[in-house]
């Protein structure tokens, strides 16, 4: 069975033979998984990690310590803790005509390992990790433009070496949809060895410095907190902090208010940071803030803040001090939202209206909105505000969908700005209407 987590991208599996459970790649909040095996009565065996994460800190120390399961690594990862080495193509047995095939397939990260599931000598599974996705491939650039390309060239490498394997294994990769794992973007959340070298595009690339020029020719943003994964993973990583935070009443740290875009709009606390809660709350949390330093949670009455301080937690952040519910008076810093016809009218309606497009530039690439100044919402925080906007006249924000525009607008709020939020359509929605309006 897998385990999505849709606002990291990622997946974790758990895999059962005859009552023994295999436990891949977990991120760091493990009791659903542990209470999923403990479910179907499954006495955990073994727990995998593909490579040292860069997208979260991992789960798999404490579950091995938990469970008493073998903590498995790659043999080249050499971590802080104690685990058991696997080596290229050296079986680990499980028991029970359970076997582990470890795999080298460097390329995402230096020491990133497959493992190929044996039953009985055959092989029915390989849990690929970052290196061969569905219909795309783990990044070689995370750990920076010095290695990028000599690693691309060993994912070259290594998705043919995981290519030659028997058409039939089904194929379960870590990294998937919404990761900034991947090279390029990923569809289906599995596959198999049969499909991929069918219609996985770059399999067709067969000269390795053609490869390379494909993975890195476009790369994406590297979030922020990505930085302080690898580290964690290598030195060990403390079991989840409670979910349950004191009710404070009054800041302290970082402020982050994670009620409804529609609610902060009306008042937030000067300085603070609008991010609605959602899926990805944790992923933008953690680009956009200072890493690890104190937090306290804006919330609404009754708002369950539980997901925030998990979501918080998978990045290795422990520092939310609490959450304050009532703002009263001090909810002073607003922005306006506006729906697609009323955005349309304003903008229209303005000659030199100032539009602001958030998106990051391979969005841009596929839609570009004529006049608008372009910063991807993380360097707004990173390099400031464009210094051709004005902060006299409103601001109209845009992105895909209005989240990161209302982000972003708590920023220009706080310097002074007058944002107004296109929310419920994003770039696309309002290329077309005003084309419609031009055309009417």
């Amino acid at each position: 069975m897998s385990f999505r987590t849709p606002g990291l991208g990622d997946q974790t599996y758990l895999f059962t033979h005859e009552g023994k459970g295999v436990l891949v790649d977990p991120q760091r909040d493990i009791g659903r998984f542990l209470d999923a095996a403990a479910e179907r009565d499954v006495d955990l065996r073994f727990v995998l990690e593909t490579h040292l994460h860069n997208d979260y800190v991992s789960g798999g120390e404490q579950a091995a310590l938990r469970t008493g399961a073998e903590l498995v690594l790659p043999a080249a990862a050499a971590p802080a803790y104690k685990h058991t080495p696997a080596f290229h193509l050296e079986d680990i047995d499980g028991g029970a005509g359970l076997a582990l095939r470890p795999i080298h397939t460097p390329g995402h990260t230096p020491e990133h390992t497959s493992y190929l599931v044996l039953i009985d000598g055959e092989p029915v599974a390989l849990f690929s990790g970052g290196s061969l996705l569905v219909a795309s491939a783990g990044r070689p650039d995370l750990l920076g433009p010095e290695r990028a390309r000599s690693l691309a060239r060993l994912q070259h490498l290594s998705l043919r070496r995981l290519a030659g394997l028997p058409p039939g294994i089904s194929l379960y990769p870590t990294h998937g949809e919404g990761s900034f794992c991947t090279a390029t973007g990923a569809g289906r959340l599995t596959s198999t060895i049969g499909t991929e070298r069918a219609d996985n595009p770059l399999l067709a690339v067969d000269d390795a410095e053609k490869f390379a020029d494909a993975l890195l020719a476009a790369p994406m943003p590297i979030p922020a907190f990505y930085r302080y994964m690898g580290p964690a993973n290598t030195l060990g990583v403390p079991p989840m902090p409670p979910v349950r935070v004191p009710e404070l009443d009054r800041p302290t740290g970082h402020v982050v208010d994670i009620r409804p875009r529609h609610v902060q709009a009306r008042g937030m606390l000067p300085g603070s940071y609008g991010i609605e809660m959602g899926d990805d709350f944790g992923s933008w949390a953690g680009w956009l803030l200072p890493h690890a330093e104190p937090i306290t949670l804006v919330a609404e009455p009754g708002q369950d803040v539980g997901e925030a301080v998990t979501q918080l937690a998978r990045i290795g952040i422990d520092t939310v001090r609490g959450v304050v519910r009532d703002l009263g008076e001090t909810a002073t810093q607003t922005y306006e939202l506006l729906e697609p016809a009323a955005f349309v009218k304003r903008l229209a309606q303005r000659p030199g209206a100032q539009l602001l497009d958030v998106r990051m530039p391979s969005e841009r690439e596929q839609i570009r909105l004529a006049g608008a100044v372009e910063r991807f919402l993380p360097d707004l925080f990173t390099q400031g505000i464009p210094e051709e906007l004005d902060p006299e006249p409103p601001l109209l924000v845009v992105c895909a969908s209005g989240r990161r525009s209302a982000i972003a607008a708590g920023l220009l709020a706080r310097e002074g700005y007058r944002p107004i939020v296109l929310t419920g359509a994003g770039a696309t929605e309002l290329a077309t209407a005003l084309r419609e309006h031009a055309a009417a």
